[in-house]
């Protein structure tokens, strides 16, 4: 877990690194492009379990509508010391799950329709665990974060667009054919780089739910679950929903063959498992080989 934490601290490091080198090159104060990206992030962040809930359908359940998912919810809250967060079903063939909320006491834990159908008690109790894995280290704020310095820099990337279109704010007498070109790399890069490093810490959070949703739980229930899922979404991708949402799956709902491995909110499966087989190992639990 500490591994992945560096890694995260890292990688924010590096982007708001860029943020601020990026700003000190073209003389614009960094507060502005961050309240600018802000606000947006503000309302997703304290929305955000609404408005997902909302776009999936998603229903709340109570505990005599679902009491084994409930007592299953309940048991590895209290093993990761965290209040019990709410249920709620989608009504989709799709097997996946996600954890919304900003903080621990307004979280809830969503499961499919489908992935109560495909997995075994042990198997979604590993899933619950990682969920859980997620609200414990409040993931949803990390998001937040890594979005709001992200979009800062995207949206000095399209305010030099329209600079360079209208002539805003430019000396064509002092204008370079290099600080042209310097404007224009610019402008392509930085928001490809800044969206690989989002990406990249959304790979690593994942990787640290993982771990944590194997010490709650099992790490072979886990990484059994994630074949079954795998396979599962590939029969049964998600219809409806936003690809922006994508992310906070426990696996890619919309993943496709063509989605290239660099540009997945999540890191490849095999891994997942690989990892998790090891964690097994190290805690000294019976590692039989995975159907992946």
């Amino acid at each position: 877990m500490f591994l992945e934490n560096v890694k995260t601290i890292i990688l924010l490091a590096v982007l708001t690194g860029m943020l601020y080198g990026i700003c000190y090159l073209l003389h614009i104060p960094p507060v502005f492009a961050i309240i600018i990206a802000l606000v947006p992030n503000l309302i997703a962040y304290f929305f955000c379990d609404k408005f997902v809930l909302w776009s999936y359908n998603a229903r709340i359940v109570d505990e005599h509508e679902m009491p084994q998912l409930h007592r299953m919810v309940e048991k590895i809250a209290i093993k990761a010391g965290i209040p019990k967060p709410r249920v709620a079903i989608i009504e989709t063939p799709t097997p996946n799950a996600f954890a919304t909320g900003r903080s621990p006491k307004n979280a809830v834990v969503a499961v499919t329709t489908g992935i109560l159908n495909l997995l075994t008690p042990e198997e979604l109790e590993g899933v619950i665990a990682h969920e859980i894995g997620h609200i414990v280290h409040r993931d949803i704020l990390i998001s937040s974060i890594v979005a709001t310095i992200a979009g800062a820099i995207m949206y000095i990337a399209d305010w030099l667009q329209w600079s360079l279109l209208f002539g805003f704010g430019r000396d064509e007498e002092e204008e370079s054919p290099l600080s042209l070109i310097a404007t224009l790399a610019f402008m392509i890069l930085a928001p490809i780089a800044a969206t690989l490093i989002q990406l990249a810490i959304s790979r690593q959070r994942e990787f640290y739910a993982d771990e944590e949703g194997g010490r709650l739980s099992n790490p072979i229930y886990l990484a059994n679950a994630l074949a079954k899922l795998e396979k599962g979404v590939a029969v049964y991708p998600m219809e409806k929903g936003s690809p922006s949402t994508a992310h906070m799956f426990i696996v890619n709902p919309f993943k496709g063959e063509a989605i290239a491995k660099l540009f997945s909110t999540h890191p490849p499966t095999e891994e997942r498992i690989k990892r998790l087989l090891e964690l097994a190992r190290k805690m000294g639990i019976y590692t039989p080989t995975i159907g992946y």
